[in-house]
């Protein structure tokens, strides 16, 4: 990959920190519960959603400073009905954690990079994105970071806590911000009820749950988590719609056409067996479901309250497979695999059942089981999709981002795969990879000519990359 114009060594200074509280706050604080998906399957982590902003052709009277002071008055307002990310995690009086909803506010801060933002490197993630760009949550539910760089772009980044929401309530409030910096009403506002997710009474759930996700506290494993992640690497791409198109086809038949998601994660699944070894000859994919729209069982009130809901809604169903059959069989034959992982989830039940697996294992924190030993007995990865998320509206005023994309080195063990819907509108993806230097190697080189790095060049057509070959 030619990086003569990409620049990795530069600096951010920072400029200002400041906490940002909720415009209005009832007087009296007050705790939040979280719910059992909450409380019992999501570890403590944090991720990161950015957006690149280039400077506007036409309104130049924009400066940085004019752009940080409407993203910190609209965040004030935004954090009125979104009040649960003002406040912080504590234990409560049963020791169990709660959000305090006590307008603690959300950490602020202002940097400058010496960069112009075309020539960020946003390939190697690690080393721009992680290390100078994407603020560190120390405390609260949020974090903020305001960037501005020498051509007059800038990059806001946010860091979410994990524990308390997942990428569909994030893209609802970065939304309902930007509405508020242009005066426009809200589309949707959020839905603060765990009992949404509350156990049936009595409650029942598939054994197949028990090897999903596994109370920590239940089993000795031959070695701990990989939650240091030392051997994994991010890396950003740019894939574009024909070749999405192409491989959809190619990955479907006659009989059955598959999403391009499910062909997408086919290829890479295909791909990563071949790190297979003689002792650890089986491959793991898990694919991220969202449960807001399986629960309402035809009940359109339930459908729309859950379409607003703030936490956790996911469950992570998993496959695995002989590397071999991964290897030897067709790309439709993988395919029709993923689809199957997927479709074990896409349903009412599965999700009601979750709810009351988490109920009995509440007080056992509990982790999914591929994120915790998903490489035990061969390569592993997940894929999530952020796809249907309207990321590209999180406008502030100066136009519509020209770069969406996340930062989520989630040290789990298993590679993590993520994409998002290219802001520009044309059916490219903006793929965020969290993964094993070996796997990336032979991902860039079984999949180069589909794969290019992530450049804002790209999007602004200044020039074309090269597309990714097999150098490390």
């Amino acid at each position: 990959m030619d990086m003569h114009t990409e620049i990795r060594d530069f600096t951010v200074t920072v400029t200002k920190k400041e906490v940002v509280v909720a415009a209005q706050f009832p007087n009296q604080e007050h705790w939040l519960p979280l719910s059992n998906l909450d409380m019992c399957l999501v570890p403590s982590l944090d991720f990161s959603l950015y957006f690149c902003y280039t400077k506007p052709t036409c309104g130049d009277n924009w400066t940085f400073v004019s752009k940080v002071e409407v993203l910190k008055k609209a965040l004030a307002k935004a954090l009125v009905p979104y009040y649960a990310l003002a406040g912080e995690i504590v234990p409560n009086s049963m020791g169990e954690p709660e959000i305090l909803c006590n307008n603690r506010g959300v950490d602020f801060i202002e940097g400058f990079a010496d960069i112009e933002l075309q020539n960020l490197n946003l390939y190697r993630v690690d080393e721009t994105i992680g290390c100078k760009l994407v603020p560190k949550k120390k405390n609260g539910m949020l974090a903020v970071q305001a960037t501005g760089f020498k051509c007059g772009g800038l990059m806001v980044a946010c860091t979410f806590g994990h524990k308390i929401m997942d990428g569909y309530p994030a893209s609802m409030f970065l939304t309902s911000w930007a509405e508020i910096a242009q005066s426009k009403p809200f589309s949707s506002l959020p839905t603060f009820r765990p009992s949404l997710l509350n156990p049936r009474i009595p409650g029942s759930f598939d054994s197949s749950l028990e090897n999903l996700y596994i109370p920590i506290a239940s089993f000795h494993p031959i070695k701990e988590p990989n939650l240091g992640g030392n051997n994994f690497v991010s890396r950003g791409y740019i894939v574009k719609a024909n070749i999405i198109n192409q491989l959809q086809s190619l990955a479907s038949t006659n009989e059955c056409k598959r999403t391009k998601v499910e062909c997408f994660s086919a290829l890479l699944w295909k791909i990563i067996a071949k790190r297979g070894t003689a002792d650890k000859n089986i491959s793991k994919l898990g694919l991220l479901v969202d449960g807001r729209t399986r629960i309402g069982r035809g009940d359109e009130e339930k459908t729309k309250i859950l379409a607003s809901y703030f936490g956790n809604l996911w469950s992570l169903p998993y496959g695995s497979k002989t590397v071999d059959d991964l290897i030897d069989k067709p790309l439709s034959w993988v395919a029709n695999e993923v689809h199957g992982i997927g479709e074990s989830a896409k349903t009412s039940e599965h999700f009601l059942g979750l709810f009351d697996w988490a109920a009995a294992h509440r007080s056992v924190p509990s982790l999914p089981k591929i994120y915790a030993y998903g490489s035990r007995e061969g390569p592993a990865l997940v894929v999530s999709s952020l796809l249907r998320l309207p990321l590209s509206k999180v406008q502030f005023g100066w136009g519509r981002p020209t770069c969406v994309s996340a930062y989520f080195p989630w040290g789990g063990d298993a590679g993590y795969v993520l994409l998002v819907q290219s802001p520009s509108g044309n059916g490219d993806w903006v793929v965020y990879m969290y993964i094993l230097k070996e796997e990336l190697e032979l991902i860039e080189c079984e999949a180069g000519h589909m794969l290019r790095p992530l450049t804002l060049r790209y999007f602004n057509e200044i020039e074309q990359e090269p597309l990714v070959r097999s150098k490390m």
